[in-house]
Parts: structure tokens; sequence; C-alpha cells
């Protein structure tokens, strides 16, 4: 059994169950660092959206290099190519910047609150999202993969920091 106060109330509270007391004994106390460092990681994908979506060019020399084209090739094609690029890569900051506000709110809420569900949706979206990206750099080996992989990294140690607290708060 666990006592704490109300968010709202200010009253007492008892709990009897071991989700509400780990919820309660979060939600009465600061920031964690699993918390901070997945807040951190969703707003590194922010930046990286806004980036897609305002500054990044439709082809990156690591783009001409990777396709292996000759000048005379990538004139061609290259503006009709740019346009495409150019829709596809706002899709991509979009999605990429819905991505970081929802790993934010969810750092701020049920992670914070050391829910599980929390956690494994924290393991797929991370797995799914930079994780996959930092992988397909590597594979194309972007002049980014390093950047991404440290983002991708981020993520995974606020899961393993949250771990630990978790079985901390269990003992």
């Amino acid at each position: 059994m666990a006592t704490g106060q109300d968010a709202i109330t200010g009253k007492p509270v008892t709990v009897d169950d071991k989700e509400s007391a780990l919820t309660m004994r979060q939600t009465d106390s600061n920031w964690t660092l699993s918390s901070i460092l997945l807040a951190t990681a969703g707003a590194s994908l922010v930046l990286m959206g806004f980036y897609f979506l305002l500054l990044r060019p439709a082809l990156l020399p690591e783009d001409i290099r990777f396709m292996a084209w000759s000048d005379a090739q990538l004139q061609g094609v290259r503006p009709r190519l740019e346009v495409w690029l150019s829709h596809v890569f706002q899709v991509m900051g979009g999605f990429v910047v819905a991505t970081g506000v929802l790993t934010i709110t969810l750092a701020t809420t049920a992670y914070r609150a050391h829910q599980r569900s929390a956690f494994i949706g924290a393991l797929i979206g991370g797995a799914a999202s930079i994780g996959l990206m930092a992988a397909v750099n590597f594979a194309i080996n972007s002049d980014f993969k390093w950047l991404l992989l440290g983002m991708a990294l981020l993520w995974a140690i606020s899961l393993a920091v949250f771990w630990h607290e978790d079985n901390r708060m269990a003992a």
C-alpha cells in the first residue's frame, strides 16, 4: 500500500496496486532522467523535421554520390527530380516533427509516470523512426549517419534508464 498526495486537490491518497503506486511516486516527484532524455530525443526530432521542411535542398552531394549518375544523366532528370523530392521531404519533415511532438508528449506524461505501456510505445516508436533512419543512413553511407546514430542512441539510452529506474522503484 502506498500513500501520496492528489495532484489536483492536495488531499492524501492511498493506493493498493503496484502500477498505481509507481505512478503516484512518479507524479509526486520531479522529472526522471529517462523522461528528460526521451523529451530531448523528441526535441531533436522536431529540429530535424524543421530542417527537412525548411532547409534541406532536394539533392545533397551525398544523394548524387549514392546514385552514381554522370552529370549528363543527372541533368536530364534533375528538374523533375528536385520538384518531386521537395514534396517528399516536406511530407517527411511533417512526419518527423509530428513524431518529435508526440515523443515529447509521451515523455512528459505516461513515460514520466513510468507506465509500462509508454515504455513499449517508446521502444517501438524509436525503432521504427530514428532507429530505422539511422540504420538506413549507415547503409547508404550518408554524411549524416553519425548525427542520426547519436539521436538513436539518445532514445535508446532513455529506454535503458527507464528500465533501471523502474527496477529501482519496484525494489
